[in-house]
């Protein structure tokens, strides 16, 4: 049995909220630095320049990347033979998530669904964050985290389809969100799909598809296919860059497939800014 103790993850997640709220992940970077060379609009193409300057500028000032910082997004892998000392795991994840988010600077967004009265006051600074756990073999803890602004989480989309409706259903549904959506969640986006499970599961593989390495291939080649297919059709649609136009809409596609049950086919859609804030530690 292994030890970890609270503070030491209360540490870890405020320095990686603090860190990827100005340092755009090398794999984000990448992908627009491609969009910029592929892109065949001129006014696009300015565009990303203007993403990419604002992604230097973050960096060597250690400003946020965007004014909407976000709600704090984890994935948690738990080794079961892992014990944390000193407090309760969601605990340290929420504190260091609050500690983050204050000595970052950084913005509170949680607020009361109804009355719209920001909680900081009451639950926390930007608390509750939203975590999802998973019980593991081994004594290593992962954790996973994403800063999900409200311009690109409003946009995202679920739905039961028929299962007759196959791929074409799924392409077809993916067009429509993505078409609908515009220029709101600052394109070029990256696009998670969840498809299979129950309705939940969708939604919270789509969400977790975003987290893959951008652009990178899917181990599973009928999967990766797919990918590229839906990754050509949405950037057919001509949105570009922050809606002006151009051939670069989506930098990529990540698809999580989960067995589901004979009469349905859940599908979700997940889509993330250009600014896709998420970083990946190990204790």
């Amino acid at each position: 049995m292994r030890t970890i103790h609270y503070d030491d993850i209360v540490k870890s997640v405020k320095n990686m909220i603090m860190h990827t709220a100005t340092n755009l992940p090398e794999d984000a970077l990448k992908a627009l630095k491609k969009a910029y060379e592929e892109e065949k609009s001129p006014v696009a193409k300015k565009v990303i320049e203007q993403l990419l300057e604002n992604a230097e500028i973050a960096k060597t000032e250690k400003k946020p990347l965007c004014q909407d910082t976000g709600l704090a997004v984890f994935f948690v892998k738990v080794g079961q033979d892992l014990r944390i000392e000193g407090g309760t795991l969601k605990d340290a994840i929420n504190e260091g998530t609050e500690q983050g988010y204050k000595e970052g600077y950084l913005r509170a967004s949680t607020c009361d669904c109804f009355t719209r009265e920001n909680l900081k006051d009451k639950i926390g600074y930007n608390l509750p964050a939203i975590i999802h756990f998973d019980l593991v073999e081994g004594d290593k803890l992962e954790i996973e985290y994403a800063a999900k602004g409200g311009g690109s989480e409003n946009v995202s989309r679920a739905r039961v389809l028929a299962p007759a409706q196959g791929k074409q259903g799924i392409i077809n549904f993916v067009k429509e969100v993505i078409s609908e959506a515009g220029p709101n969640p600052c394109p070029p986006i990256i696009v998670g799909i969840g498809i299979g499970g129950t309705f939940e599961k969708a939604a919270i593989s789509s969400k977790h598809a975003l987290f893959r390495e951008a652009g990178s291939p899917n181990p599973d080649p009928e999967l990766d296919k797919f990918e590229k297919e839906i990754l050509q059709e949405l950037n057919n649609l001509g949105i570009g860059a922050m809606g002006m136009g151009g051939t670069q809409t989506v930098l990529a596609v990540h698809i999580e497939k989960n067995p589901c049950h004979i009469a349905s086919l859940p599908v979700s859609v997940n889509v993330q800014c250009h600014s896709s804030r998420h970083s990946h530690i190990e204790l």
